[in-house]
């Protein structure tokens, strides 16, 4: 099996990480993998903002637990009133990803941009693991100043959020694929 496909077949999400920060090269690195994913005719309508500022990430996840207390979804209200829950599982870094509102790819563009942070990352030996809350919290007026903060344009929507980290646990076993999901036609 070549190296690339045992990348994707050994990369685990990673919901606890130490305190070490990712090292300056990896994380520049990482962003490149992200800049170089494909993108809906080649637009590449999307921006990146990588957080290690703790305090700031911290501020983030204040302004976003606000939003799920005030969620009419029951689950995120329970999450938003834990005081215990860190949708970033205390990762060191967080990379969002933002695309333009009118972009017609924006979504897929980010996912896949997403997929290259993690499979990235997992070839630095760097854990990760795929985070929506901004999704769904992100068009709130005190969410959405601390991302134009972060740098993230205005007429942006956030897709997702990489959270990395060196992981504090070993990887967990894959899943069992489901069977039924791949059909070849000739």
């Amino acid at each position: 099996m070549n190296e690339i496909i045992q990348s994707i077949i050994t990369r685990r999400s990673v919901r606890a990480f130490e305190e070490k920060q990712i090292p300056d090269e990896a994380l520049h690195d990482i962003l490149e993998a992200a800049k170089f994913a494909p993108s809906g005719m080649g637009k590449q309508a999307w921006h990146f903002a990588a957080v290690q500022n703790k305090e700031k990430i911290q501020e983030l996840i204040t302004a976003t637990k606000e939003v799920m207390k005030n969620s009419p979804i029951e689950h995120f209200r329970t999450i938003g009133n834990n005081p215990e829950f860190n949708p970033f599982y205390a990762a060191p870094t967080i990379i969002i990803t933002a695309y333009e509102k009118d972009s017609a790819t924006g979504v897929s563009d980010c996912a896949v941009a997403l997929e290259n942070i993690f499979l990235a990352a997992h070839s630095m030996e760097i854990g990760s693991c795929w985070i929506h809350i901004l999704a769904f919290a992100g068009n709130d007026p005190k969410v959405r100043s601390i991302l134009t903060e972060f740098g993230i344009p205005e007429n942006y929507e956030i897709s997702g959020t990489a959270a990395l980290g060196f992981s504090s646990k070993e990887a967990p076993k894959a899943a069992p694929r489901k069977e039924g999901t791949v059909s070849i036609y000739k």
